[in-house]
């Protein structure tokens, strides 16, 4: 019974409203293409659902073909939310949703539609934010993040902005440079600044 409601869900409410849109349904996967990028929503759910408890939840992925092709890998139409370059779960990048939907015989299926829908309409203006593969390097160096380090080197060295690329290092150094992991990023980033020619500085 609560399957079906959670099936009801996508069909009745999720779909109509991602299709207007313009992201295209597949399984559970929603998909919307630029000339670059693949923007997905993908609605996970639990391992340990029941028939008195459906839990899910929703993933948000970007796919790059530029970063693709940095990581030697092919443009894909419809990527696997795991294989997307920018990764977040919806409550990351929202307020309004809870990190994790349920479903249960006393759930307000009313309120949890809008919850969900509102959270979904200001995801996709995050997406409106992020138009290129730079805008997903620019996102996760600004963290600083080490989720795509060597990609987003290479692409900033492509770019010759070795000051953002500079910025990012110094802030990756401060961030993480007393753990002993460290000396193994240094080393990986320190071979892609002599590919382009650039001086690497070490902490």
């Amino acid at each position: 019974m609560l399957q079906q409601i959670f099936n009801d869900l996508i069909k009745q409410d999720v779909k109509p409203f991602l299709s207007k849109h313009g992201f295209a349904k597949k399984s559970l996967n929603f998909y919307k293409a630029s000339e670059s990028l693949v923007y997905m929503f993908n609605f996970q759910k639990s391992g340990g659902n029941s028939a008195s408890h459906v839990m899910f939840y929703v993933n948000c992925g970007i796919f790059s073909d530029e970063l693709a092709r940095i990581q030697s890998k092919q443009f894909v139409t419809a990527p696997h939310e795991a294989e997307c370059h920018f990764r977040a779960r919806l409550g990351e990048l929202t307020e309004s949703v809870p990190d994790r939907f349920a479903v249960t015989p006393d759930t307000n299926m009313k309120e949890l539609t809008n919850t969900l829908l509102d959270g979904l309409e200001e995801a996709i203006q995050f997406y409106d934010t992020m138009t290129s593969a730079r805008s997903i390097v620019d996102y996760y160096t600004s963290g600083p993040y080490l989720h795509l380090g060597e990609e987003s080197f290479h692409l900033l060295l492509q770019c010759k902005d070795s000051a953002a690329a500079y910025q990012y290092l110094r802030a990756l150094q401060e961030k993480h440079g007393a753990e002993n992991r460290w000396t193994i990023f240094e080393t990986k980033y320190e071979a892609i600044f002599n590919q382009y020619g650039v001086e690497f500085h070490r902490l």
